[in-house]
Formats: C-alpha cells, structure tokens, sequence
C-alpha cells in the first residue's frame, strides 16, 4: 500500500506526484514515538503505564509495525504529553536552528482570546523536549477562569510590564527582570493587573500546544 503525496505548487500532474509507502511513513512515527519517550526518560514500561497501552504495542508502534487508531495515538500523546498530531506531522529533514524575529510562528489557544495576547513560538518546532514562547497580554487579561493543569515544568521571565501568576491561588507578581519556576502540575493561571502590555518568555517542557 502506498499514499500518494502532492509535490508542493505542482499543478496536481501525475509526472509532480510521488509515492510514500505507508511502511515509510509508519517507520517515521515509530522513531518519533521513540525519540520523544527517551527525551522525556520513559522506559517503554513506563509509558504502557501512562497510557494505558500494553508494552507491546508500544515496542510494536516503536519499531514502525502495526495500524494504530486515532485512539491509540491520543493515549501515546496524552501519555508524551504531546498533541496527538505530532507524533502524524512528517519530520523536515533540513529544518534550521535558527528562527528570525519576523518569522515567528503565532500560537493560538491556551486562554489566549484575540484581545487578550500573542503567543509567538521561538523554537523551530514543537518536536523537542522544551517549547519557548515570546508572549504579550494585554492589559487586564485574565485566565483565572480556566485554571491550567498538565504534567511537565514551566519558566517565566518578564521582559516588561506586570504579570501576576497564581500557583494554587498564591500570587505572584512580577516585574521586569522577574523571573519564576514551577511544576506544571500546580493549577496555574496568569492576570494583566495594569494598563500596560506584559511582555514575557516562557519556557514549558514538554511542549503543551
């Protein structure tokens, strides 16, 4: 069996397109699956217990072999902490280290509305073992109503303006300069008290988005 893949501004003529066996593709994953276990220093053992799959079914997937659901994969990235559409997302062979300033990817979600802020990611990918973001919030942006909650640790360092963060109910407030680290297990959430913009790197591992 075969996937038959579009080269990129072909004009869709057969002669542009070419053929990705599934065994390719599966092979792949199964090393992204392995690289991202031992990243995070799970044993397969280990990760059969976070999610809930048998050992060999993890070793299986691991060495490229077998037809997982959508399902199975959800419980491997729930258990990598991971969205379950990295472990699907081909590896770029030449990808740079480098990320300029105006080619920034823009993350969205994480409470994060349109007024309330950007997210710009300042690592190439979400594929390694830590994701650094730039974020500004606007003034009076408050996340309190959805507390965040995941496995995995979190670094924050205040360029400018004012941040309040919450561990547990507990507030933090930072200034520029400011700098704080928790457990990303700790329900946690973030406030704009001034009428100023905050800007702020943030550094969580593994990646949550």
């Amino acid at each position: 069996m075969v996937i038959v893949v579009e080269a990129e501004g072909s004009g869709n003529t057969m002669n542009d397109r070419q053929e990705v066996p599934v065994s390719a593709l599966m092979n792949e994953m199964g090393t992204r699956i392995r690289s991202l276990r031992k990243s995070r220093g799970l044993t397969v053992q280990l990760l059969s217990s976070l999610s809930g799959l048998s050992a060999g079914i993890v070793s299986q997937l691991e060495r490229g072999h077998g037809n997982p659901s959508f399902t199975t994969l959800a419980q491997l990235a729930h258990a990598l902490g991971v969205p379950a559409g990295q472990l699907l997302t081909p590896q770029e062979n030449h990808l740079s280290p480098v990320v300029r300033h105006n080619e920034r990817r823009q993350l969205g979600g994480h409470g994060f509305e349109p007024d309330g802020g950007v997210y710009e990611l300042l690592t190439p990918d979400l594929r390694g073992a830590l994701e650094v973001t730039r974020v500004v919030s606007m003034p009076g942006h408050d996340t309190s109503a959805n507390p965040f909650v995941h496995q995995g640790e979190e670094f924050g360092h205040i360029l400018s303006g004012t941040k309040d963060v919450y561990l547990d109910g507990e507030r933090h407030r930072l200034g520029p300069g400011d700098s704080i680290r928790y457990a990303s297990t700790i329900p946690h959430w973030y406030v704009n008290p001034t009428d100023e913009p905050c800007v702020a790197i943030w550094v969580i591992t593994p990646p949550t988005w």
